[in-house]
């Protein structure tokens, strides 16, 4: 009985993840991908930076996947979104931007969003504040599935792309957060398509 309960309650907890992967399959790939196609912008998802304002490792990835899409002529600009002061009082979005000029993307093809402080915040910053309508999110593969769901219920069309998947404790770590995580989303999401319309800025 036990045993059967615990498989009820992982079933539970993973629903919204399984929904979230069906719905994006076949729009995650890696930035080289042939199948991924030009879009308004690359959206760059925050991530921790180090005390001396360099990148952690996940967030110089998502720079760099970015980067790779323009280089490519497949979007025209990069959208760095993220915490213009996080816990630690760092700017994400400042050592994003200089992640990605030294990557060789200009000056005029990154727009920073320092009020990106969640997932759901820079989906709504991309389209309401920003007014695009096609997107490809820049992050770990873990995140995407949760991230492109959010920014398709805010009206985005949406593809993503991922650095490569690597053999980490801390992958591992990311893949059992997005659990929660994403059913944190769904009731978001849930809460927003009952309220009232939200008129753009």
């Amino acid at each position: 009985m036990m045993r059967r309960l615990a498989g009820l309650a992982t079933t539970a907890l993973a629903a919204p993840q399984v929904y979230a992967r069906a719905i994006t399959a076949g729009r995650r790939h890696r930035p080289d991908s042939d199948l991924l196609r030009p879009a308004d912008a690359a959206l760059v998802l925050g991530a921790r930076v180090w005390p001396d304002g360099r990148p952690s490792r996940f967030l110089r990835e998502r720079v760099e996947t970015a980067a790779t899409l323009y280089h490519r002529g497949l979007v025209p600009r990069l959208v760095l979104t993220g915490a213009g002061s996080n816990r630690e009082g760092l700017d994400e979005t400042d050592a994003m931007a200089r992640t990605a000029l030294r990557l060789g993307v200009p000056q005029e093809a990154l727009v920073l969003d320092g009020s990106g402080h969640d997932t759901r915040a820079s989906a709504r910053n991309a389209r309401e504040s920003l007014g695009l309508t096609s997107v490809i999110v820049c992050t770990q593969e873990f995140h995407l599935p949760r991230a492109m769901w959010l920014c398709g219920s805010v009206g985005l069309a949406t593809q993503g792309a991922h650095p490569a998947i690597l053999a980490r404790r801390h992958t591992a770590i990311g893949y059992a957060r997005e659990l929660p995580a994403t059913w944190k989303a769904a009731l978001e999401i849930a809460r927003d398509a009952a309220a009232p319309h939200r008129a753009p800025h």
